[in-house]
């Protein structure tokens, strides 16, 4: 798999119980690729990775590969052991995942050297996968970044096939660029510098905006790709705002999002909290701002 395009980092859904909600899972997935997205992320940061379960991943993946067959659908899978890393790119792998998205483990930072542990954990975890990996540098929440030496190193592995960079960075994201190949792609996590991040080389995002505003995003990659700078620029200004005064504000801020265009964000679940009815009308008065309507398709019959 060689990554390409826009990738949504999907909320996960639960149900007023705080289960996991997969059938709203699916019908949002679905909604999402048929706006025009390439392919689904599952459990990333955004999907409130730490406080999913394993059964509970496993089913968001069955329902999610199910709902969009012909899609890419990208698992994640990050750890602080090596050892639960590899398991889980291999329940991927087994689920239908056609890569798999590893953040570093970061608990004991102290020790993620890159010429040392880190290098180690990803070389271990590329080679027990059965699916493409794509490494995932996130300063907010690992509180340092991968090196542009370390990347370089492990771009020449055979199943590494990318690095999705979420520092919002374009110093960080520039030192990449070098690693980049025809089986090694640069990705932008960060939705207020992807125009930046398209014209400085990078071929594609995994972006959080792009699970409320999935048509915006495409219009500033269409755009780019298609070499109108005034449109991309234009469609970008629209989209920063959503980044940076939203998904920046955290993950009960995107579903709050997701749900004001029609999609299913639902509650967060502990020991995040939900945003008041002021923080909810915040945000819908962004999206109003920004131009972002409902999504198409969203509301769909119950599975």
């Amino acid at each position: 798999m060689k990554p390409s395009g826009i990738y949504a980092p999907v909320t996960t859904p639960f149900d007023r119980n705080g289960n996991v909600d997969t059938a709203a899972a699916a019908r949002n997935a679905r909604a999402l690729i048929a706006a025009g997205l390439d392919g689904i992320v599952i459990a990333g940061s955004t999907g409130e990775a730490p406080l999913l379960d394993e059964s509970e991943r496993a089913a968001l993946l069955d329902a999610i590969r199910a709902a969009v067959p012909n899609k890419a659908v990208i698992m994640g899978i990050g750890g602080e052991s090596t050892r639960q890393t590899i398991a889980r790119a291999q329940a991927a792998a087994k689920g239908g995942a056609d890569a798999v998205l590893c953040v570093a483990p970061h608990y004991f930072g102290y020790a993620a050297t890159p010429d040392g542990a880190l290098k180690a954990h990803y070389v271990a975890v590329a080679d027990a996968s059965p699916k493409p990996v794509v490494l995932y540098s996130i300063p907010k929440y690992m509180h340092f970044s991968l090196s542009a030496p370390l990347v370089a190193e492990l771009a020449a592995h055979r199943n590494i096939t990318g690095i999705k960079d979420s520092s919002g960075d374009m110093t960080i994201l520039t030192s990449y660029m070098p690693a980049q190949s025809d089986s090694f792609t640069v990705l932008t996590g960060n939705g207020a510098q992807f125009l930046n991040s398209l014209r400085a080389g990078a071929r594609a995002g995994i972006l959080a905006v792009a699970d409320f505003a999935p048509a915006l995003a495409r219009r500033v990659f269409d755009a780019h790709v298609a070499g109108d700078a005034a449109a991309a620029d234009a469609a970008q200004a629209l989209q920063t705002p959503l980044a940076t005064e939203i998904v920046a504000k955290g993950i009960p801020s995107v579903k709050a999002a997701v749900d004001a265009v029609g999609l299913v964000g639902g509650p967060v679940r502990m020991p995040l909290t939900d945003l008041d009815q002021a923080g909810r009308d915040r945000v819908k008065s962004i999206l109003v701002a920004s131009e972002v309507g409902p999504v198409s398709g969203a509301r769909q019959p119950a599975d």
